[in-house]
């Protein structure tokens, strides 16, 4: 049956995958996104089954209004997506308290502004499903990542708290944890407003690539459209993100130290060559 879906985020990147994906197997898609023409862009490729708003998730009212007018238009809200996010990392010593208060403030509350808009409506049609979009540095702990790994672990406990809770609505809840997915985040290098932490220079992408193939945003949004269909509670992929989760799993306090040695090792590297 075709849904009516939000996707946070939704004009680059995985999101923008997941929402011609969904609209692909003919859901009704609200693709929302800070940057408002890159909205535009994929909803207007997508063709009519597709609107665009700009929203930036921070903002608690807008993602209300966003979901408020989506049942509006549509009767129902049957997936929400909390996708947007941000990559902030570096040396721990260099980031300011306006970088943690950033990746917070999207990563972790732009989730929870978007379950507190839609769980409500999902919980009194007694259908729905809310995903989170995670990492498997919600499930992992690289240095150097500090900020990113705190707010993914967040977004993945809150999702299976709730899942708990949810299930008595009828409302599913799942939450995603990939490995590196070939993204714009991996070339970020932080909020653009903000300093740049020396070490972040380059951004991730390096770092991603040493650590195998880059998974596809199109592979993932699959992953993630069988996950919901299949109602499970955590989708970690690819088998590579599945073998670090089991590695960590094992020896949590081993795998810590040892990705310490291997992530210090590669900054001398780097310090080095510059």
């Amino acid at each position: 049956m075709a849904r009516v879906a939000i996707v946070t985020g939704g004009g680059s990147g995985i999101g923008e995958a997941l929402c011609r994906a969904l609209a692909e197997r003919g859901d009704t898609v609200v693709v929302s996104d800070i940057d408002g023409a890159a909205a535009q862009r994929v909803a207007t490729d997508i063709g009519a089954t597709a609107t665009a708003a700009k929203v930036d998730v921070r903002d608690a009212d807008a993602v209300q209004a966003l979901v408020d007018d989506t049942v509006a238009a549509h009767g129902r809200l049957d997936l929400m997506v909390n996708n947007a996010g941000i990559g902030v990392g570096g040396d721990t010593l260099e980031l300011t308290l306006a970088h943690w208060d950033r990746i917070i403030d999207i990563n972790l509350r732009g989730v929870i502004h978007g379950i507190h808009a839609a769980y409500p409506v999902m919980a009194r049609q007694r259908s729905g499903h809310i995903v989170n979009i995670g990492s498997v540095a919600g499930l992992i702990p690289p240095p150097y990542l500090a900020p990113y790994v705190a707010t993914k672990h967040a977004v993945v406990g809150l999702s299976l708290a709730l899942r708990g809770e949810a299930k008595e609505y009828g409302v599913g809840v799942t939450v995603v944890c990939p490995s590196w997915t070939d993204t714009p985040i991996l070339d970020s290098t932080g909020p653009a407003d903000l300093p740049k932490p020396a070490s972040a220079e380059g951004g991730m992408r390096g770092a991603a690539e040493k650590m195998g193939k880059l998974y596809t945003p199109a592979a993932l949004a699959q992953d993630i459209i069988r996950g919901v269909e299949r109602n499970k509670a955590m989708v970690v992929t690819p088998r590579q993100a599945r073998v670090l989760w089991r590695a960590m799993r094992l020896t949590p306090t081993g795998f810590a130290a040892a990705a310490g040695v291997t992530a210090r090792r590669e900054r001398r590297k780097r310090q080095a060559a510059g």
